[in-house]
């Protein structure tokens, strides 16, 4: 372990911050200074003090709290997103490349459609038609996300499948679900991890860009881009109120990028640099 913190800072430094990110997410209640959800007009917008280390909002409640609170929505609805749709894509993706045929064209024709939109419109398009909601939000995202991962994955599998490993298992007499689970799978879960921890700092970033626009979680959730939109209203009398939550986005967001793309060099070392 001494041995891979050393080769590998970088990896371990952002391992460490994001690890204390998920710490804060899982004790929020227990970490949060002051009420997130109840009012109290006696304090409303009042600036950031030593009661009050980020101020209070137009209801009167504490701004970091609701930050505190804001970091266990945004990381449930980014994982649930990106986990949710790198199964579909995979398993999607894994039929079609492994199967071809018929199959595979009506599989793949699909996932064209949903890659013809722009990701982020269609989303809006869709959590726009089912209502502002958390649940809705994963929904819309997951329904645009999960066909690039379909698109990797099928090719991957097309890749592995003309392995000699591949094909002594076929000859043996192995199952279609035996090969996929021990020879395909595994073989391409590398490049899929990787590529979906790229994407949760850019799904957290549209979770919040849809509660920002009214399209994600509604009041009086405790949630980054929704957040903001409340203190958009007040930005000369109280800018605290979109200071805070917008630096929070960027150093959550930064700090899963940053990860990320040091987990792929250490997954695949040929990327570095």
């Amino acid at each position: 372990m001494k041995d891979f913190i050393q080769k590998n800072k970088l990896f371990s430094l952002y391992s460490a911050l994001m690890l204390l990110i998920i710490f804060i997410a899982i004790f929020a209640p227990h970490l949060a200074p002051g009420d997130a959800f109840n009012s109290n007009m006696a304090d409303a917008l009042k600036a950031p003090s030593s009661e009050h280390w980020f101020g209070t909002d137009k209801l009167g409640r504490d701004v970091l709290s609701r930050i505190v609170y804001g970091t266990q929505l945004s990381l449930f609805m980014g994982f649930t997103i990106v986990i949710t749709m790198v199964l579909i894509g995979t398993i999607i993706g894994a039929v079609a490349g492994y199967f071809g045929g018929f199959i595979e064209v009506v599989l793949m024709r699909i996932t064209d459609i949903v890659l013809s939109f722009p990701g982020i419109i269609l989303a809006i398009a869709i959590a726009g038609i089912l209502g502002g909601s958390i649940a809705n939000t994963i929904l819309s995202l997951t329904i645009v996300g999960w066909a690039k991962y379909a698109r990797i994955v099928r090719s991957l599998t097309l890749k592995v499948r003309q392995e000699e490993f591949v094909t002594a298992s076929i000859m043996m007499g192995a199952s279609t679900w035996t090969i996929l689970r021990r020879h395909i799978i595994p073989n391409i879960m590398p490049l899929i991890v990787t590529t979906g921890a790229l994407d949760l700092g850019v799904m957290m970033i549209e979770v919040a860009g849809l509660s920002f626009l009214g399209f994600g979680a509604q009041p009086p959730t405790p949630e980054w881009g929704l957040m903001l939109n409340e203190g958009r209203q007040y930005l000369q009398l109280a800018p605290w109120l979109m200071i805070f939550p917008g630096a929070s986005i960027l150093i959550v967001v930064s700090i899963f990028n940053l990860w990320s793309d040091a987990l792929r060099d250490v997954v695949d070392p040929k990327n570095e640099g």
